[in-house]
């Protein structure tokens, strides 16, 4: 699909690690000029902007707490500046914070609710000012393009990390109602829901044999998923080839959310 964002320009939020980090990578390649959001240490998103650059595209680090409204204007607002519109949002920014219910603050439930789903809520409210502001371009069939980062845990019950759970759960409506509100303007809202990843964030799930045999239990494909395959699904649905389709959630999970435990009667 290179070239496919040739003339636009994508925000993607906590864009500087794992899935995120993949999706600019594979955005950049298509043409699009990516901004990378990063929370604290710009280290690594300056390092894939000399990486995004050598590959012949255009990047800059946009730093933001989601969480804030006002940072998340902010941001917007340089990344503007900087390309003079902005054409996509990648709602990716998120955080676990685990442990039982009864162990559970309210304070770790308030900041996982806040980065995961206000995050989410206040980039994309601000992504549909600027589309509405900015007004059509000749580089896309849509006014604007959104694409929430959720999970399969929209879905599948997670003990242990309702506070989590419950965020991918409200991110699922909350597209939904975006996509449904905005459609009439051209402007398409879509989430994705990757199931186990291979990143940083889940390394102990994965790194080992032991821990990857009982993972692979959960995936009936049969292996572990990479940033690249989320990337790759982000961007079809920024691009023109997906411009009939608005309020879905495309699940990148290899079938974990065809619960395999049931396979045989359960």
């Amino acid at each position: 699909m290179s070239g496919v964002l040739e003339g636009q320009s994508a925000l993607v939020t906590g864009g500087d690690s794992g899935i995120g980090a993949e999706v600019c990578r594979v955005f950049a390649a298509a043409g699009a000029k990516v901004g990378i959001n990063y929370h604290v240490d710009s280290t690594a998103g300056d390092a894939m902007c000399v990486e995004i650059a050598r590959a012949g595209g255009s990047a800059m680090v946009v730093k933001a707490d989601v969480s804030d409204e006002a940072a998340v204007a902010a941001m917007f607002e340089r990344t503007a500046a900087a390309f003079g519109r902005i054409d996509i949002l990648v709602a990716n920014a998120g955080i676990q914070i685990d442990s039982p219910v009864a162990q559970m603050s309210a304070a770790a439930w308030r900041r996982v609710l806040d980065v995961n789903l206000t995050g989410q809520f206040l980039c994309a409210r601000e992504a549909i000012r600027r589309f509405r502001a900015q007004g059509a371009s000749a580089v896309s069939r849509a006014l604007g393009k959104i694409v929430c980062m959720s999970s399969v845990h929209e879905v599948i019950p997670w003990a242990g990390h309702v506070n989590y759970a419950a965020s991918k759960g409200g991110i699922h409506l909350m597209m939904q109602s975006l996509a449904q509100e905005v459609a009439p303007e051209r402007i398409r809202v879509n989430a994705i829901a990757p199931g186990a990843i291979a990143t940083p964030i889940n390394r102990p799930a994965w790194e080992t044999a032991e821990a990857r045999a009982r993972l692979l239990k959960l995936i009936p494909y049969g292996r572990v998923g990479e940033p690249r395959d989320v990337a790759n699904a982000a961007l079809w649905l920024a691009s023109d080839d997906s411009d009939y389709v608005t309020g879905a959630t495309l699940f990148v999970d290899g079938g974990m959310s065809l619960y395999p435990g049931f396979v045989g009667n359960g």
